[in-house]
């Protein structure tokens, strides 16, 4: 096979130097050959790209060497039902996913969802998907009033931060941002609290103290898409390779905000009803747009139930309950009629509403519950392994493989 020797130019060494962080040194530029100098500069700008999509430079170098050569990194961010958009960091394609994921999904293993890095062969088909920093999960739709969901929904993945959208119209219930607030607490990610259509009001101070007194610790910003104001304080979590999931209700003001924090109109927005003041599905997928600032927006149907999966989260949503629970008289406490118990003092002296303790209920009884059928998940699966073991040891005893 002939190669092609060329000498490189002070710009391609520059390129070089930046991509692999080495000057070359006593090496002669008319040395290196062509094929070599373009695939550096060229996997050099993919990981770059890599970068720019959210991927940090250790992950970018750790999976570099474990994928196969014929494979390359890319990252979810769009799902058409059995498709996928995934984004190369030189390019964005359309792909399947292969037979193979889809057995393994079937036995346990992760599979594609909006914010997902995955990897991708030759065929530029999705053959795994990479360990998940993080997931917003939920209880799938549909519940209809049952104790809890059966199934689990990836809302996204890989998420930096998630913004929790509430208008200030008829959208605003303190009820609904508790229960957003722990489903991301029990994700393991990080809320801030956005309070749209805040032209409506002369003065949203009252909605702001309302909310920063049941979102402890948690940055709240009125803000209005339409009047643009507001939006200027959301750029210390729009930084470039920063992903931003956002969460609310239909209606919320969700689309309007992708628009004004695009600077164009990329999403489709409705007028709420003016009859029962809920908002339609204007979005119907989940999307990850890239902003002007660099970071990435990860837009979502507007939820109108919120079913949890994960059962950790509850006392970073009622810091202040937990705090009182540890002075109350006895350790199993229930709140509710035993004596000495400093829940129920404090509901009594005005410093906790009764709506708030009422909401608390609520969620530990879904959490609960989710978490007696993990137990119970576990104690069926180690009594499968028990019965299977014992099967293959009958087996064995038939054969005469083992001694009696």
């Amino acid at each position: 096979m002939d190669i092609t020797i060329r000498k490189t130019t002070k710009k391609e060494l520059k390129q070089i130097k930046t991509i692999t962080g080495e000057t070359l040194r006593g090496c002669d530029p008319a040395c290196l050959p062509e094929e070599a100098i373009d695939n550096c500069i060229e996997s050099g700008t993919s990981n770059r790209e890599l970068e720019r999509l959210g991927l940090s430079p250790e992950m970018a170098k750790h999976w570099q060497t474990q994928i196969k050569p014929e494979e390359s990194l890319a990252r979810v961010t769009r799902v058409r039902k059995n498709l996928f958009c995934v984004n190369d960091g030189v390019r964005e394609i359309t792909t399947p996913a292969t037979g193979r994921l889809y057995k393994a999904t079937a036995k346990g293993a992760l599979f594609p969802a909006v914010g997902d890095w995955v990897i991708i062969d030759q065929g530029l088909r999705i053959v795994s998907v990479l360990p998940r920093q993080n997931a917003l999960l939920r209880g799938a739709a549909g519940n209809h009033g049952k104790e809890s969901a059966t199934q689990s929904q990836v809302i996204a993945a890989n998420i930096d931060t998630v913004f929790v959208v509430c208008g200030l119209d008829r959208d605003f219930n303190l009820r609904r941002i508790e229960r957003y607030l722990t489903l991301v607490y029990t994700c393991g990610c990080t809320p801030v609290v956005l309070l749209t259509k805040a032209d409506l009001h002369d003065d949203i101070s009252p909605f702001l103290a309302d909310v920063e007194s049941i979102a402890f610790g948690v940055p709240v910003h009125g803000i209005s898409s339409i009047a643009k104001s507001g939006i200027d304080a959301l750029s210390p979590y729009l930084l470039p390779g920063h992903t931003v999931a956002l969460l609310g209700s239909s209606g919320a003001g969700k689309s309007t905000l992708v628009n004004a924090l695009a600077g164009e109109e990329i999403q489709k927005t409705r007028e709420v009803s003016s009859v029962v003041g809920k908002g339609v599905h204007t979005t119907t997928t989940r999307d990850l747009i890239r902003l002007q600032t660099g970071a990435l927006l990860i837009d979502n149907p507007g939820m109108r139930e919120i079913a949890f999966w994960e059962t950790d989260g509850l006392g970073s949503s009622f810091p202040e309950i937990h705090r009182l629970a540890r002075e109350c008289r006895f350790f199993d406490c229930t709140h509710t009629s035993e004596p000495g118990c400093s829940v129920q003092w404090a509901v009594g002296r005005g410093d906790l509403s009764y709506e708030r303790l009422e909401s608390f209920f609520k969620q530990k009884k879904e959490l609960d519950f989710l978490k007696n059928r993990e137990d119970l998940g576990a104690s069926r699966l180690e009594k499968k392994k028990g019965q299977w073991l014992a099967g293959e040891i009958k087996k064995m005893k038939k054969m005469g493989k083992m001694k009696h």
